[in-house]
């Protein structure tokens, strides 16, 4: 017997496909750091990240390339992710660069006795990422996948002045919450 279709799902071609391959192969690590990002909890991490490929892979039936595929893959992970933030937004607090507190995030996953110095820094980065508002977050992953700030400006809306400004600040923000992590 077969099994009926799903009416609800878009029919891909495949070229869509290809095009998901394509961005998988080229970002697939990025997606999943970018998910890191936003989401501390392993169990939703990983929900989010399988929420990303779906709609990645569901939202290129419509990809017409006047952006880069690069591009288009970014701006549906970071619109996913936005969304699962604003759905989480009443369980948890995100505060603003000006609003920050004055203690280290601090993320209860990893283990001090089983953890390496830059695996314990990476949390702290990944811990203060996730307490920003959802544009700096948006701004500090695509700086730190390295792109430019000209892609990072398509990506977000902003412009490659606002890009600029937005990184110097939060970069002096880690730098400041590391000081004051040596500090004690």
């Amino acid at each position: 017997m077969a099994c009926p279709t799903n009416t609800l799902e878009p029919e891909l071609s495949e070229d869509a496909d290809q095009r998901y391959m394509q961005a998988v192969e080229l970002l697939g690590g990025a997606l999943a750091r970018l998910a890191a990002g936003y989401e501390a909890d392993c169990a939703e991490r990983q929900d989010l990240l399988q929420n990303i490929h779906l709609q990645l892979w569901r939202s290129l039936t419509s990809f017409d390339g006047r952006c880069s595929l690069r591009t288009w893959a970014y701006r549906v992970a970071h619109n996913v992710a936005a969304d699962h933030v604003a759905r989480a937004r009443r369980w948890t607090h995100t505060v603003g660069l000006d609003d920050f507190e004055d203690h280290d995030p601090v993320d209860p996953k990893p283990s001090p006795e089983t953890e390496l110095a830059e695996r314990q820094a990476l949390s702290r980065v990944h811990a203060i990422l996730q307490r920003l508002g959802p544009i700096d977050r948006q701004v500090m992953i695509l700086y730190l996948e390295d792109e430019s700030a000209a892609t990072i400006a398509e990506v977000s809306g902003l412009s490659a002045g606002a890009v600029a400004t937005r990184i110097h600040r939060v970069k002096r923000l880690i730098a400041d919450r590391f000081k004051m992590g040596a500090a004690r």
